[in-house]
């Protein structure tokens, strides 16, 4: 082979060698199974990671209440009556409804019930009315429990000033009804999260705008978010409200939505980052993005110093892939032949290969800095 197509041969080996794009392919898929890891080592099972890409741009975090900002541990306060029965009728027939719920105020009713020893009668087709409560029949007639907002809607009669004075003291409200009439209510007391306040602030801190979305009454909401330090909230929302909540939102930017609930699974499939309770649904956790383990709000904060973490070293093995092409192409080549500077292929293969070393160690550099 004459020596001018040798040489030209060899360049195009090393070439051919050098540019094996391993380091280019492998720089994000390295990143991401690593985040992917720490994440679930700390406590955030990450189940789409393109929510590591899109947390980097989040600009409000939607939260729900109850069992996300609370406890969603509810104890009776107080129960009323309203009419002939007495409270302890209005306890027990609630709590024979409620035996067919695990919705956190279910579980307060039912557990009041039996500390009081209640005889507590059998329910039967007992259906549940989307963001309102419960119907069913006791003993043969026909029951409903349903939150305040039902009441104003079908313009019923109670005695809202007990009821604002309770709700107004954080007590989440349920209400009795046969028929048109309000027999009794249960006002049931949660408490917030050790974390959620700091995590609140935090939040602020890092320019992202807290909202807390609640189905629970007005006066509720209100005393919950003076005690988190919120200013923007919305109550008395039904599932299809909190979605609408999150459309609006998603207008202005980046929207992560945080619930544990049925109700939550549609505006945590409507929100760019759907972040569930682990103590949730599996409803709520089968539709989320990203699933919170321990079902602590501020492991949230973990998650965005995962994300932050993860796109730099992103951004830097695509440098390094990119910027490793840029510069190693030219020199197999030959671009420096004229001063004396050839690449064999063996060299070519050797760099190749410490580039794809290089992108693998970088990624495994990778650490969560924990809030």
């Amino acid at each position: 082979m004459p020596s001018g197509l040798a040489t030209a041969f060899e360049r195009m080996v090393t070439v051919f060698t050098i540019a094996c794009p391993h380091a280019l392919g492998l720089a994000i898929p390295l990143v991401i199974a690593r985040s992917t890891s720490i994440g679930a080592t700390n406590g955030l099972l990450i189940r789409n990671r393109q929510a590591l890409e899109t947390a980097k741009r989040a600009k409000y975090m939607l939260m729900d209440k109850t069992g996300t900002l609370t406890e969603g541990k509810f104890t009776v306060a107080t129960t009323l009556h309203f009419a002939d029965q007495s409270q302890e009728e209005i306890l027990a027939t609630m709590a024979a409804l409620e035996s067919h719920s695990e919705h956190p105020l279910a579980t307060g009713i039912k557990a009041a019930a039996i500390e009081q020893k209640l005889t507590v009668p059998a329910a039967e087709n007992v259906q549940v009315m989307k963001g309102v409560g419960l119907s069913g029949t006791v003993d043969g007639i026909q029951y409903e429990i349903v939150n305040a907002r039902y009441l104003q809607d079908h313009q019923l009669t109670y005695d809202k000033t007990q009821a604002d004075q309770w709700a107004a003291a954080g007590n989440s409200l349920a209400f009795l009804l046969k028929g048109q009439h309000v027999l009794g209510m249960v006002a049931e007391g949660d408490q917030l999260k050790s974390s959620s306040k700091a995590f609140v602030a935090e939040l602020k801190q890092q320019g992202i705008t807290p909202v807390m979305l609640t189905g629970d009454n007005h006066e509720t909401a209100k005393k919950v978010a003076g005690q988190l330090g919120l200013t923007e909230f919305q109550a008395e929302l039904k599932p299809e409200d909190k979605v609408a909540q999150v459309k609006a939102y998603q207008q202005h930017g980046v929207v992560m939505m945080v619930g544990d609930g049925v109700n939550d699974a549609p505006s945590l499939a409507q929100a760019d980052i759907g972040v569930a309770i682990g103590a949730g649904t599996d409803v709520a956790i089968d539709t989320a993005d990203v699933v919170l383990v321990h079902s602590d709000p501020a492991d949230i904060l973990n998650f965005l110093s995962l994300a932050k973490a993860t796109n730099r070293k992103m951004v830097q093995n695509l440098w390094w892939g990119a910027g490793y092409n840029i510069l190693a192409i030219p020199l197999a080549a030959g671009i420096l032949a004229p001063v004396g500077f050839i690449l064999s292929p063996a060299v070519g293969a050797a760099i190749m290969s410490l580039s794809t070393i290089v992108v693998a160690l970088n990624a495994m550099t990778l650490h969560l800095k924990r809030a």
